[in-house]
């Protein structure tokens, strides 16, 4: 059976949020996701949620997201393409932490149940996609606005594991733009978000603390931070 893809749901911090109404467990579903698109979702925050029920008309369809407990740690959660969970929306009771309930499931409120993963429902995939042409950050910026979208916000370990995975899925061997920019004394998302999480790379002369010329920033293959001059020309992802 086809399953049937609805790609106009909603926008999260890096990618876009895709209900796949195909019933499977959830190891099947987060197979199905990291084939045909990046991993099973996750949310940063109570806005993407609102996002979401914004897209569906105000109901939220009911399905699998990239929740799992932690093997090691029993009350633990985290997310399927790895990072911890930054922010949760749990039902009253929820997680009841059953023996064989550790996988999460989203209701049509948008709050979070844990679920046995042999159980079959329809899931959410999050969608991160390269564009494989190489341009200067502008140029990127402004390719990324003539599309309705913008360069990304890397807010969480989350998103920035699951940037490093499409940068592997493509092969990509260098790295990539993303929506941060040094401007006035210090550095900032272009949309606006908050800069809570940083991962800059320890090499090199700690530039990035007060860069003169290097003002753009980079997202590498190995999940570091780096700052080079905006006139460089690289590959980069629009959200």
């Amino acid at each position: 059976h086809r399953a049937s893809v609805h790609k106009f749901m909603s926008q999260g911090d890096i990618g876009k949020h895709v209900y796949i109404s195909k019933n499977l467990n959830w190891p099947k579903a987060q197979a199905y996701c990291r084939q045909h698109h990046t991993d099973l979702s996750f949310f940063n925050s109570q806005s993407e949620i609102d996002e979401l029920q914004k897209a569906t008309g105000g109901k939220i369809h009911d399905g699998w997201i990239g929740l799992q407990r932690d093997p090691n740690n029993k009350t633990a959660w985290k997310w399927s393409g790895g990072g911890h969970i930054t922010y949760q929306n749990w039902k009253d009771g929820e997680p009841s932490n059953g023996a064989n309930e550790n996988r999460g499931f989203m209701n049509s409120d948008g709050e979070w149940h844990d679920r046995p993963d042999k159980r079959s429902y329809h899931f959410y995939c999050m969608d991160v996609t390269v564009v494989e042409e190489k341009m200067s950050w502008e140029d990127a910026l402004s390719h990324c606005r003539e599309k309705q979208t913008h360069l990304p916000s890397l807010l969480s370990e989350t998103d920035q594991l699951l940037a490093q995975t499409e940068i592997e899925n493509k092969n990509i061997s260098e790295r990539l733009w993303m929506g941060l920019r040094f401007l006035g004394d210090g550095w900032m998302w272009v949309n606006g978000d908050p800069l809570e999480y940083e991962a800059w790379s320890r090499q090199g002369d700690q530039d990035h603390q007060c860069p003169v010329r290097k003002r753009c920033g980079t997202l590498t293959k190995d999940g570091l931070w780096e700052n080079w001059d905006c006139q460089d020309k690289f590959n980069f992802i629009c959200i």
